[in-house]
Formats: C-alpha cells, structure tokens, sequence
C-alpha cells in the first residue's frame, strides 16, 4: 500500500513561526487587560490545553438533506480513512483526541487492529452509538415503524441485539459508554399508542441497561421531531429524565444542541440535569430552524457561551458526579468537514476559556440583589473578551496550529486525499443523530 499523506509536523511548527511574533504581542497584551482583572493569563491556557471535545466519525464525511447531497473530494471511504481525517484534526487543534464510532456504519472487521491504528494517530474511542432509525443490509426485520418501541416484540428483539453488539464492540475499543437515540414516533395522530409506545422503550432499555459493563454509561438522547413529524418516543428532556430515572444510577441523558424546538432555553435545561445528576453530557451544534445541521458557535455563538456558563460553574463548585461527556454532531452539507469541526472545536474551547472568566462572586451578589442589568452585563464582559490568543497559544504549545484553518489549507491535504481516495460508487457513510 502506498504511503498515506500526513501533514507533517515540521511543516506545522514553520507556519507557526511565522504567526508567531503577533501571537506573542496579543497574548501580553491580553494578558495585562486580564491582570486589571486580577485573573492569569496563564491559568487559562493551562484550562484550554486540557479542554477535550470528541469528534464523530460521521462527521468528517459531506452530509445531506432529504432533498440532496453532494460529495466533496476526497471523502473517506471507510472507518481507517475516518481515522486519518480525525487524526489530522486532532494534530492542528490538539483537543479532540476521541472519536465517536456508528455502527454498523464504522463495524470493524478487526477491532485490535482498529483500535490500533488509531491509537498510533493519538487517538482513542469515546461513546459508542448504536444505529436503528434506517434499515441496513442484511437486516432482516424494518424499522420502518419504529425499532425499541416497536409493537412487534422480534423487531424490538433485533434493535436490543443491536444496541447489545455496539457494547460488544465498544469492550474491544476500550470505549466506557453507549449512546441511544432512536427515530421511533408517528407520523398520523391514532398512529401509535403514547403510553404503551414508551412503556416498550423503557422495557427494551432496561435490557440493554442490565447489559452494561459496570464501568459503563448509557446515554439517553432526545429529539423534539423528525424522522417522525406527529410524535417522537423520547422527545424531550423530561421524558429522557424520566427513562434515566427509571432505569439506575448509570443511565443520563444526553443533550444534542439541534434536537429542541425553537427558543427553548437549552441551559436552563442544562442547569437542571446537573442539579438532578443526570447529565451525560453533549451533542454540540448550531441551528436556525431545526436539526443540528451547522457548525458549533456558528448562528448562537452567546447561547453556547451560556451553557458552558453553566457547566464551568458546576465544575467549580465541584458538584459531585460532575463529568459530562462532550462531543461534535453536525452535519456538513457545503464545507469541508475537517475545516468545520476544527472550527467548531475552537468555538466549544473559546465559549468554555469565556466562562472561566466570569466573575462568580460578583454574579452572585448581583442576582441576591436582583440586579438583571448587573448580571447581564457580568456575563457579557466575559463572553465579549476575545480569549483567541490563549486559544492559539495553548494549540501552539501542544504541538496544534497557531492557525489551525490556514495551516489546513496550505498543507493541501483536501486535494492530497482526493487523489489517494478517487470517489466510488458507494457513498461515504454520514448521518445526522
């Protein structure tokens, strides 16, 4: 096999040299602004360098609507060539050392060889996700009317074995937990019974629950509609609050960005899965109108900055149990996913970096007081400072890109790949979940 192209690291640390003269006269002069504020600069960079984010392996091929998609150069065309393009997000970013695998779309034919190659790329397995909301080759039952919930018992049979062979797979990856969403809902009113439909579920989870390693999690994820447009199963947080609870101690719930109805208040949501220890953790995004079709930061930047608000005050005050799981699930229909979720890891470590800084003394003061004005004005300080400077200068010092973008693209991986992977008829595998 011919050798693969890499971005090798002398070429990263030369495009650092150049960027790094301005890089040193911003972060002092950052630095000073934040000393006036009696915060160290250094103490930050110390919290940006430690921040992880997981990609999906999904993520790295072109997504696509309903109505189309359209293929980019180059895409991977299995779990190894996944592999490469997250290793290569994670040398320029040095954030987002796990990987989130799908199966059956990433089903490995040999795990420790999987696991392997990818421990070789510094990168290791974060939650595993399990695939019944579309039918697949070979499979002999259809989830065309549900899969957990389903009301014929061998088709909740078949997705329970499915989710079982996820955890199967995920022991051989070293990976720690499982995520669940499924697609089960009504598309008619009278379609499905409410009540027996998540009765089902909750019979079908428990299995899977019982099933789980003892150092496992199981993650419940909700979604507001689509693929069902009448009724979803698990279609908020207070119903996967409740499966949780029903479930045990190792069940959470997990909150993907796209998956709420318009304006709903995600980090009060936030907020209370913390205060009721079920949060498992995240599926982060951006939206307009539904779904989690755009990149992280991209459209409600202060909203993002909010919910890590929430979770850097959590951490803080050590709430016990405390340790969400957090993750990129965008789809990426016109850009180049390896430049999105660089992107979008950089939003999550800016908005996280920006609620560190917050004044919590002051915050607090001001809402016993109540002084809406004051607190605001507390929280948009924080969010308005630009921490870019200790962004780049806690990539730099791991070895990632000063300019993770510009270093992309002059490395002219996109066109490289695109030779090494000439496109075939089978299409890369992505998803929306």
């Amino acid at each position: 096999m011919a050798a693969r192209f890499e971005i090798d690291a002398g070429f990263i640390a030369e495009q650092n040299r150049r960027a790094q003269a301005w890089l040193d006269e911003d972060y002092e002069h950052l630095a000073g602004q934040l000393r006036r504020r009696k915060v160290e600069i250094e103490d930050l960079t110390a919290r940006a360098q430690a921040f992880r984010v997981a990609v999906p392996s999904w993520g790295v091929g072109t997504g696509g609507t309903r109505f189309a998609r359209f293929p980019g150069p180059g895409e991977p065309r299995d779990v190894y060539e996944k592999l490469e393009d997250c290793g290569t997000i994670l040398q320029l970013v040095r954030s987002t050392a796990a990987v989130s695998l799908h199966i059956p779309w990433d089903r490995p034919e040999d795990a420790g060889e999987l696991r392997k190659f990818a421990r070789e790329r510094g990168l290791h397995f974060d939650a595993m996700n399990s695939n019944t909301f579309q039918d697949h080759a070979g499979q002999k039952l259809s989830y065309r009317f549900g899969s957990l919930t389903h009301p014929d018992a061998a088709v909740r049979r078949q997705a329970i074995e499915h989710n079982l062979e996820c955890i199967e797979i995920g022991q051989a990856l070293d990976s720690k937990s499982l995520t669940v969403w499924i697609g089960d809902g009504g598309n008619l009113p009278g379609q499905m019974h409410f009540r027996r439909a998540l009765e089902r579920y909750l019979e079908s989870v428990r299995e899977i629950y019982r099933a789980l390693p003892d150092v496992w999690r199981l993650f419940l994820e909700h979604k507001l509609y689509e693929p069902a447009f009448y009724s979803t199963v698990i279609n908020d947080w207070g119903t996967s609050y409740y499966c949780a609870r029903e479930l045990g101690p190792r069940a959470f719930c997990l909150v993907d960005l796209g998956h709420h109805a318009p304006n709903v208040n995600i980090e009060m949501i936030v907020a209370r899965l913390i205060q009721l220890g079920k949060l498992a953790g995240f599926h982060f995004n951006d939206s307009k109108y539904g779904d989690d079709d755009l990149d992280a930061g991209s459209i409600k930047p202060f909203q993002l900055f909010l919910i890590f608000n929430e979770l850097v005050d959590a951490e803080l005050e050590g709430v016990p149990a405390f340790a969400p799981a957090y993750m990129l699930d965008q789809s990426h229909n016109v850009t180049d996913p390896i430049e999105s979720l660089m992107t979008s890891a950089v939003e999550l470590a800016r908005a996280y970096v920006a609620a560190h800084l917050v004044d919590r003394p002051a915050l607090r003061e001001a809402q016993e007081k109540c002084d809406p004005l004051l607190a605001l004005g507390i929280l948009k300080r924080a969010f308005t400072t630009d921490v870019a400077p200790i962004l780049a200068m806690a990539r730099c010092r791991a070895g990632g890109a000063i300019d993770p973008l510009s270093t992309y693209r002059q490395s002219g991986y996109r066109k490289r790949k695109a030779a090494e992977r000439p496109a075939t008829t089978k299409a890369a595998v992505s998803g929306i979940v």
